[in-house]
């Protein structure tokens, strides 16, 4: 038996498994059968040689099975304990950050100005009150308003007409595929894959790559159901992929840029339109008053970004240097410009 290929007759046997509609006892009984009918296996040797001879084969490979078992849950728990490690590490990440935003709202937003910076801006004031008025132009302030009103509104129209074409997100804010779905979180993706078979999958079965920026799967002898470049870059080490009631390859991918959401898994996916992603309420309404006021705050924050509208902290400062003109009308902000 030197030189044995293993899986010299698997394409046939695994076309015998899928014909095979009562599962392995038809499988086995028309294996035998064909012993019986075609071959002297039971016959013709010595009493008892027939049954020695299967025995061995059945011990041999039953030890490959329950050692390959005790590998997969080994590798299984191996991949629980890095999927435990990385929430943890997330979740000390966002705490982290939160800290960050809580010690920023703490900051005072307006600053005193000194003695000789108010003595300055008074003598200014003072300045323009004794230069006699100029002719009455058209504002330049208000020339510039309304172009960015134009301006505004045409790239409304554009956004509007970029969106055409895109399909709406599914519920997990990811896509459907004729044999995977995908959902996403702005820090990883979940992909769950499907196969037109009828046998149990197997991780020997399996092929799956996941690269910086390419995705693979499929199985032994069947085209990939997926096989490209993906919409950004993935955190390889952190991603991993199992077998789920050996029917299902789901893979947990790890985003590198963790604030934006991807508009496709592959890049010859349709596109969906991430304007109209919405993170699950329930997973807000899990964390406490401060936390999730802070968790929406960046929420909202991105959205006005995506939309090239002002951040709640841009609208604060507008906030409050309205209400200083209100309270200084006599200053002149006309050509001041504020960030």
């Amino acid at each position: 038996m030197a030189g044995h290929d293993p899986e010299k007759f698997d394409g046939m046997f695994l076309a015998m498994c899928q014909r095979s509609e009562k599962g392995i006892d038809e499988l086995l009984d028309c294996l035998f059968s064909f012993l019986v009918r075609k071959t002297d296996y039971y016959t013709g040797g010595s009493p008892g040689q027939a049954e020695r001879m299967l025995m061995e084969h059945f011990k041999k490979y039953e030890k490959i099975a329950v050692k390959q078992k005790e590998e997969a849950k080994k590798e299984r728990e191996e991949q629980e304990r890095k999927r435990q490690e990385k929430i943890a590490k997330r979740k000390a990440e966002e705490e982290a950050e939160m800290e960050r935003l809580r010690k920023e709202e703490e900051e005072p937003k307006i600053k005193e100005i000194t003695d000789e910076e108010a003595e300055k801006i008074q003598k200014e004031l003072e300045k323009k009150k004794e230069t006699p008025a100029a002719d009455p132009e058209p504002s330049e302030e208000k020339t510039d308003e309304k172009s960015k009103e134009n301006g505004d509104k045409d790239k409304s129209d554009e956004e509007d007409e970029a969106d055409k074409g895109k399909v709406s997100p599914n519920a997990g804010n990811g896509g459907d595929m004729p044999n995977y779905r995908w959902s996403q979180t702005l820090e990883e993706i979940e992909c769950q894959c499907w196969f037109d078979i009828k046998f149990p999958i197997k991780s020997k079965d399996c092929v799956v790559e996941i690269g910086r920026k390419h995705l693979k799967v499929g199985l032994k002898g069947h085209p990939p159901i997926m096989d490209g470049e993906t919409f950004n870059e993935i955190k390889v080490e952190e991603s991993t992929w199992t077998i789920d009631n050996k029917k299902y390859i789901t893979l947990n991918i790890e985003k590198v840029n963790r604030m934006e959401w991807w508009n496709r898994l592959i890049m010859t996916d349709p596109e969906i339109n991430t304007k109209k992603v919405n993170p699950e309420p329930s997973k807000l309404s899990d964390l406490e008053g401060d936390t999730r006021g802070l968790v929406e705050k960046m929420m909202y924050d991105q959205r006005q970004r995506e939309m090239g509208l002002p951040t709640s902290e841009d609208q604060k400062k507008q906030e409050i240097l309205g209400k200083f003109m209100k309270q200084h009308p006599e200053m002149d902000f006309s050509k001041c410009k504020f960030n």
